[in-house]
């Protein structure tokens, strides 16, 4: 397991290396996205150390929001509208967002109070919003450039396997 607090950047690469593998290995051959983003979501939430919510969410067009898909944790909030909280602003910028403290992050979405530090990754097949990855942590300073580098790399595997 992926243990935060002792782990160095090298360690990092490697142990996303082999969380994408794990990936790759799961959505081969499998049509369903309902399926495949479940699998994925639960792969990271037992890998994951120090996090409380893990999930996608999916780009409905025709209502320009974000809207919840395959999660594991606590329920969470259904709509995110493009360009609110980390999640709207990811998909909107296209570009991965980590926040190390959500408190000072501007418009914030609380769907967890406890949640502290964030990682949103967005999920973009030419140049088309599919929804983003989304962890959620209950500590400040969880997730580093690093992590988001690392689950880029599972969310081409979504991109390019998952039936998306």
């Amino acid at each position: 397991m992926f243990e935060h607090t002792a782990i160095d950047t090298a360690s990092k690469e490697a142990f996303y290396d082999q969380i994408t593998q794990q990936a790759m290995h799961l959505v081969d051959g499998e049509p369903n996205w309902v399926a495949n983003l479940s699998n994925i979501s639960s792969l990271l939430n037992v890998h994951l150390e120090n996090i409380n919510w893990v999930g996608f969410y999916l780009w409905d067009a025709p209502a320009n929001e974000l809207v919840l898909g395959p999660f594991q944790g606590k329920p969470a909030c259904i709509r995110i509208p493009l360009g609110k909280g980390v999640c709207g602003t990811a998909i909107e910028s296209g570009q991965s967002i980590v926040v190390e403290d959500v408190f000072a992050f501007p418009g914030h979405i609380a769907c967890d109070a406890a949640s502290r530090s964030e990682v949103v990754v967005p999920i973009v097949r030419d140049g088309v919003k599919l929804g983003v990855l989304d962890i959620d942590a209950p500590i400040p300073s969880r997730f580093d450039e690093a992590d988001a580098r690392g689950l880029e790399k599972v969310v081409q595997v979504i991109v390019e396997h998952a039936g998306l």
